[in-house]
């Protein structure tokens, strides 16, 4: 399936507008989880949030919940090493992922995270969709790739978010755009539609928020 970029005519008005309602909701913190018995029961939707260390995770779920520290954000990569949960309203968690591709830390520690995340793709049942930060400006790296086949081979539904869009200039815009499409495009789970955001401007949060509300909506 070819893969394209999502764009303001994509979404009908009404979809863009259930997602500014969801999204203006309040949005709380609920819980940090190291092992899967940790794991809230799976009584709502959920959708995660996975990405390089440093690709702006924690940027973009404040700048959807319009809020400035809902996440914690850092200067130090590799900060998040836990599955943080947030509740947006009965019917929708938020799960903010463990960077991945940048740990200073005990190869044991990384390796219980690496288990955390792979039992947590396995075996999540409310578990919609993981939204797959990538940084605009390099693209996609061989971590990437590698988390991409996993999840594949978890027949876990992930969709690209490019995030630090406006820091990519007019020039290298399209060849980001064929690079990324022609990626995606080889990912039997990745959802063909690819999201373009900035934290920074807003460009693209009203996009991303209406994917969501429609998964909360099926």
């Amino acid at each position: 399936m070819v893969s394209q970029i999502a764009t303001d005519e994509t979404y009908p008005a009404a979809q863009l507008e259930a997602g500014r309602l969801l999204f203006a909701q309040p949005c709380t913190f609920l819980k940090s989880v190291v092992a899967p018995s940790g794991l809230p029961e799976p009584d709502r939707v959920e959708v995660a949030f996975a990405g390089r260390s440093n690709v702006g995770k924690s940027s973009l779920i404040n700048t959807l919940t319009n809020r400035k520290s809902l996440a914690r954000t850092s200067n130090t990569p590799g900060r998040t090493r836990e599955l943080n949960f947030f509740s947006l309203t009965e019917n929708l968690y938020l799960v903010d992922m463990p960077g991945y591709g940048y740990a200073r830390a005990e190869k044991t520690k990384i390796q219980a995270w690496t288990t955390l995340i792979e039992q947590y793709l396995n075996g999540r049942v409310g578990l919609r969709r993981v939204y797959l930060l990538i940084d605009a400006r390099h693209g996609f790296k061989d971590v990437d790739a590698q988390v991409m086949k996993l999840m594949d081979a978890s027949a876990v539904s992930y969709q690209v978010v490019l995030t630090k869009a406006d820091k990519v200039k007019k020039s290298d815009w399209d060849r980001l755009m064929d690079t990324v499409s022609t990626v995606s495009a080889k990912h039997v789970a990745a959802h063909p539609m690819i999201v373009s955001t900035s934290s920074r401007t807003g460009a693209g949060i009203d996009h991303l928020r209406a994917e969501i509300t429609a998964l909360v909506q099926s």
